[in-house]
């Protein structure tokens, strides 16, 4: 089967975005799982946080200007079966000049439609920009699923809205009428108070079926792993919030073993309720 390309998506900041999208990555490639990580975000957080120094290394930067062959940007981490396709801040000016263009939304969809198709791997994880911009709304025009982390707190309710509302916009446009919402994963979370509590269950009461039972932990060692770059299971495998990631890689694995036409009934059926 080819792969499955997943973009992870917040227009708001702070939320984990980065963190999901690099822990989740590493503890799938801890299983065995072939996992290529495209850091689409100008801050190039994914790129430093697996250890690379971004604009190092060709990105994504000019293939979606220029086109050609995205499978060259690959690089290797020191995970055996994580990749990392890096970024720059060069990708920052992209967003503009690419909005000048009418085929904007699917230009990253062409590119990674004959990688998806050849290139040895089981999943693609998409670290978006914390934007509504070019960029993000091109990553979900390329995915095949969205997984949405939300900080769990009250204004995190008023960004899902928004983000739910945009894959509803991608969909209807045409441009990528199969993309679905894949997950919400609640992050942050913070034991000690009830705003937490009540803001994870008003997610899974409006969305049940797509939120994820694995909530990531508030936790001091996800916020100093990627200074150190390092992932959380190197940097402290065995606090709460290496344990987290790893129960979510474990949900994730289990989805995805489920009937496909199952899975993607339910969860459209969730996202049709009303925020």
């Amino acid at each position: 089967m080819p792969m499955k390309i997943i973009a992870i998506a917040n227009q708001k900041g702070g939320v984990g975005k980065t963190t999901t999208s690099v822990n989740l990555g590493a503890c799938l490639a801890e299983r065995g799982v072939r996992v290529v990580l495209l850091d689409l975000d100008p801050q190039a957080n994914s790129t430093s946080a697996l250890g690379f120094t971004p604009g190092e290394h060709p990105s994504i930067y000019q293939r979606l200007l220029g086109g050609g062959d995205v499978s060259n940007l690959v690089m290797r981490t020191k995970y055996e079966n994580l990749f990392l396709i890096p970024c720059d801040m060069d990708l920052a000016g992209c967003e503009i000049e690419m909005a000048r263009e009418d085929d904007h939304l699917v230009r990253l969809k062409r590119l990674l439609t004959p990688f998806k198709a050849n290139f040895p791997a089981d999943y693609m994880l998409i670290d978006c920009p914390p934007s509504l911009g070019v960029l993000m709304t091109s990553a979900l025009a390329a995915a095949d699923e969205l997984i949405v982390p939300l900080q769990c707190e009250y204004f995190g309710l008023e960004g899902l809205s928004k983000i739910v509302g945009v894959h509803q916009q991608i969909r209807d446009s045409g441009a990528n009428s199969e993309v679905v919402l894949e997950g919400i994963v609640m992050t942050m979370a913070d034991s000690r108070t009830n705003l937490s509590s009540m803001v994870i269950n008003d997610v899974r009461q409006y969305f049940p079926q797509v939120t994820y039972q694995t909530v990531i932990p508030r936790n001091i060692r996800l916020g100093e792993a990627p200074s150190y770059g390092q992932t959380i299971i190197d940097y402290a495998p065995t606090c709460s919030g290496a344990i987290a990631y790893r129960a979510l890689a474990e949900e994730f694995l289990q989805r995805h073993a489920e009937a496909p036409e199952d899975s993607i009934s339910r969860r459209d059926h969730s996202v049709s309720q009303p925020l």
